[in-house]
């Protein structure tokens, strides 16, 4: 079988391209795939993520094994593209380049059967120009602004003058670690 993907750019722009690749072709064929057809030269580290169908992120897939224990960690080119998408499946998320933070929402649009003689995977359709500069990230909680009152007490820099003159600690001489 044949998945058509509609793989879309996070940006202000509608910037996405169509791409056909085989079902049992990897998590990495796809990954350069889409690295291909978006122009990237495929020299940075991307990975993939799993997500619900609303897009939240979850577990993630990368390019390479990053574990502890080599071998330990599954990474793209030991899943299959039907082991992680299908019809109830159809959403994964795509970043490339760590720095710039290139993320795409790809989505399983159709599954279809293989056209005679064509060659997988293809970009079908191309929409939208690359931007210079990945649209910055801004990675804070929702609630950052409520975290601190969690914790607040009251005390200021006066306060701490009751520690002043205590000598019930022991000093471990750390300082001369910081020189």
């Amino acid at each position: 079988m044949v998945y058509k993907f509609r793989v879309i750019l996070d940006a202000e722009e509608d910037i996405f391209r169509d791409i056909a690749i085989l079902d049992d072709d990897t998590l990495e064929d796809l990954h350069n795939a889409i690295f291909n057809s978006f122009g990237f030269d495929g020299m940075e580290v991307a990975s993939f993520y799993t997500c619900d169908e609303t897009w939240n992120q979850e577990d993630e897939i990368s390019l390479f094994d990053t574990g502890d224990v080599p071998g330990e960690q599954r990474i793209m080119s030991d899943y299959k593209l039907s082991d992680i998408l299908d019809e109830e499946n159809t959403k994964i998320i795509y970043v490339y380049d760590f720095i710039n933070m290139w993320t795409f929402l790809v989505e399983l649009a159709a599954i279809e059967e293989q056209s005679a003689g064509a060659i997988y995977p293809e970009t079908l359709f191309s929409h939208g120009e690359m931007p210079d500069e990945a649209l910055e990230k801004n990675f804070e909680a929702d609630n950052a602004d409520d975290f601190y009152d969690e914790f607040e007490d009251g005390l200021d820099d006066d306060d701490m003058d009751m520690f002043e003159g205590d000598d019930s600690y022991e000093d471990y001489g750390f300082e001369e670690n910081w020189n």
